[in-house]
């Protein structure tokens, strides 16, 4: 029998907020989820906001692994405020490398997280949705992270057993990785997929990956660049009709130090691919260094906003 799903369509357009609540200590540009965010990116017409947050990094190491309430209240008001704008809500956990190392040491502690996380949330609307884990990847093999999965899913059941949950499959959520995902029997399933490549293009001159330099001045828009991000959206969506589950590209961008130009053609092309295949999306990311939005003038990007959202209007078919 075919799996009842929440139709892609339903997040419609998105955007990370990302260096906010999953911001490094070592981070030169984090941002504070403020308010008038939420106010910008309901008004340019996204639907969707995916909070990333770095749990693991205000939680006790030993048991019962406490999530500071300090930072959980951060979190409440993040939450609360995008629902008020009337955005749907992507809550993942970010930035838990400890796990991909040592799966095995972490479980239980990671398993502790989503047992404080969905009862503390349980009430809230169902356009808040949970995302188990970012990027999957090291030593959390596929194999490790289809049973580890399992367990995550049904700590969430326990308190949500309707909510949306979002996965991705290991090997950092990469489109050729989605074979390996072995999808829980799950009415409430949303499979996630992140999307960076051409890498030497998307990311080049970016500090954190070694030897990028070399890359810098990659451009992006000829035809074999277009036909690549096709082929490999098509791959993406060709799985997921045949497991009957919606497909969210959960994030896609371009570094800034790549031309402006390049990036919005590429961006525009993604998210065009998305929308003619039934997906929905979230662009990496709002305001830092992919960022659509420039918090020193309080504006938008607009080659990137026209990319996203050439109307200025909703994509949401919901």
């Amino acid at each position: 029998m075919p799996r009842p799903t929440l139709p892609s369509a339903t997040l419609g357009s998105g955007i990370n907020l990302g260096n906010a609540l999953d911001a490094q200590d070592s981070s030169p540009r984090a941002l504070p989820p403020l308010p008038r965010y939420f106010d910008a990116i309901r008004a340019a017409g996204f639907d969707t906001v995916r909070l990333p947050v770095a749990w693991s990094a205000h939680a006790a190491e030993g048991a019962p692994f406490t999530i500071e309430e300090d930072f959980f209240q951060r979190v409440d008001r993040a939450i609360d405020e995008a629902l008020a704008w009337d955005l749907n809500v992507v809550l993942d956990v970010h930035h838990y490398h400890a796990l991909n190392d040592a799966p095995d040491a972490q479980t239980k502690r990671f398993l502790a997280l989503w047992h404080q996380i969905a009862p503390r949330y349980a009430d809230r609307p169902d356009r808040l949705c949970f995302e188990l884990l970012n990027e999957p990847r090291a030593a959390l093999t596929p194999e490790r992270w289809n049973a580890l999965l399992r367990q995550a899913l049904a700590a969430v059941r326990e308190s949500n057993p309707e909510r949306t949950v979002v996965i991705g499959s290991a090997e950092m959520n990469d489109i050729h990785g989605l074979p390996k995902l072995d999808l829980p029997d799950d009415d409430h399933l949303l499979v996630t997929v992140h999307y960076y490549s051409p890498f030497p293009f998307t990311h080049q001159g970016a500090h954190w990956v070694a030897n990028s330099a070399p890359w810098l001045g990659t451009t992006w828009g000829e035809e074999a660049d277009r036909k690549a991000v096709s082929d490999d959206l098509t791959l993406a969506a060709n799985w997921a009709e045949t497991m009957e589950v919606p497909l969210f590209i959960g994030e896609f961008g371009a570094y800034e130090r790549a031309d402006m130009d390049s990036r919005a053609r590429w961006t525009a092309c993604v998210r065009e691919t998305a929308d003619r295949l039934g997906m929905s999306w979230a662009y990496w990311e709002f305001a830092t260094d992919f960022g659509a939005y420039d918090p020193e003038t309080d504006t938008w990007r607009e080659p990137l906003r026209q990319a996203l959202l050439p109307s200025g209007e909703s994509s949401s078919q919901g």
